[in-house]
């Protein structure tokens, strides 16, 4: 990640640990971290949420839930990229059972020390928390069986970067299991020039060809992309409200164009 992305990124995701460390939920809205979908708030149904911490719940800011999605299995090595707060590496350590294993992957401290505050209340003992960034993952190669990620790999400015250490990371026939935001045609370069909006996930986000396309370029096969909610018009305008920009104008060009995804892949065996 770029030293001109990264630094907003890091203090926005900082800010919303801080605050939940305070009992308030994560920051949302385009100034604030990603994920907070208008529509989809609500994507973790009591019964997975009901055993886990109150901060980790809290601090849940992704446009997913790919824990719902990724067919995990008991025994499996789990790696979740940009973990935060933690809810997506506690809910798949119970799906892979005490003998597997759930990585969680976050380079903020704040982040970082929420998450593994919330892994001693659960009393998860088959977690391990990483400091690093997602574009070099601080793991051996062949190392987890499955990748998941929570609307956090659109905010990397170098995501083939992300993809290839995805690639590396996973054993042969591994599966890449990730919520992301993606687009569909072209974003008005107002919207991508805006940091506030990258940091809110729309700006970073890659087109579905392209994502397709560097998947491919990195070896994986098996690439699907799913929407899981396609932003109508007044979607748009809040996720745009707030950045300086021409709301109602870019709006109706954005309408339609930016999708939370589930993007699935598999590492050849």
């Amino acid at each position: 990640m770029s030293q001109d992305i990264k630094e907003p990124v890091k203090e926005k995701y900082a800010e919303a640990a801080l605050k939940v460390l305070g009992g308030e939920k994560g920051t949302c809205g385009p100034s604030g971290a990603c994920g907070c979908d208008p529509i989809t708030e609500n994507l973790y149904d009591a019964s997975q949420t009901s055993g886990l911490p109150e901060g980790a719940v809290l601090a849940s800011l992704g446009c997913g839930n790919p824990t719902a999605l990724a067919d995990l299995h008991e025994g499996e090595v789990v790696l979740d990229l940009g973990s935060g707060g933690g809810i997506d590496v506690l809910l798949s350590a119970k799906r892979v059972g005490p003998s597997g294993k759930a990585y969680g992957l976050d380079m903020t401290d704040e982040m970082l020390a929420l998450a593994r505050a919330n892994q001693a209340k659960a009393g998860a003992t088959n977690v391990e928390f990483l400091k690093g960034e997602i574009e070099n993952i601080p793991l051996p190669a062949d190392a987890v069986d499955v990748i998941i990620s929570n609307c956090v790999i659109n905010l990397s400015a170098d995501k083939g970067s992300v993809l290839k250490e995805a690639f590396r990371v996973l054993r042969p026939g591994g599966r890449f299991a990730v919520s992301d935001v993606v687009c569909r045609g072209e974003i008005p370069d107002a919207v991508r020039r805006s940091m506030e909006l990258w940091v809110g996930c729309v700006a970073g986000a890659l087109e579905e060809g392209e994502y397709r396309h560097l998947l491919r370029d990195v070896g994986f096969v098996d690439i699907d992309v799913e929407p899981t909610r396609v932003y109508a018009f007044e979607d748009a305008r809040t996720v745009l409200a707030g950045a300086g920009l021409d709301v109602d104008v870019l709006a109706r060009e954005v309408s339609g164009r930016v999708m939370g995804a589930f993007i699935r892949a598999r590492k050849p065996t």
